[in-house]
């Protein structure tokens, strides 16, 4: 199970940023392309069992977005939405050149509001 480590890195990252920091963080955001080879159900149960060994982490959420694929297509110079793993523009012309889809990372946290 590969999200495991995937959700020790996000930690390890986040760690490495803001320090002690990380246990005011309410909310974790992660972006993930459809080629990325993660799955949203997955890396959501793999951040449960993080957190449940990690007592200061409890109360922290994770939400998962999911970017389409996307292509740029030479012919037309311009980008287009992969359907169905086709990898070819509305104009007939075959790309492989993708822009979006293969990527991986965190795109937002948010921090418990002082009181």
């Amino acid at each position: 199970m590969h999200e495991l480590s995937i959700v020790k890195d996000i930690f390890d990252t986040l760690e490495g940023h803001y320090g002690a920091k990380v246990e005011d963080i309410q909310k974790i955001q992660v972006t993930a392309g459809l080629l990325s080879n993660v799955q949203p159900v997955l890396i959501q149960n793999a951040f449960d069992a993080f957190i449940l060994d990690n007592n200061g982490y409890m109360d922290m959420e994770l939400e998962v977005v999911v970017n389409e694929i996307m292509a740029y297509c030479e012919h037309c110079q311009k980008n287009f939405p992969v359907l169905y793993h086709r990898f070819v523009c509305t104009c007939g012309q075959p790309s492989s050149t993708i822009v979006q889809g293969n990527e991986l990372y965190i795109s937002k946290v948010i921090f418990k509001q002082e009181k």
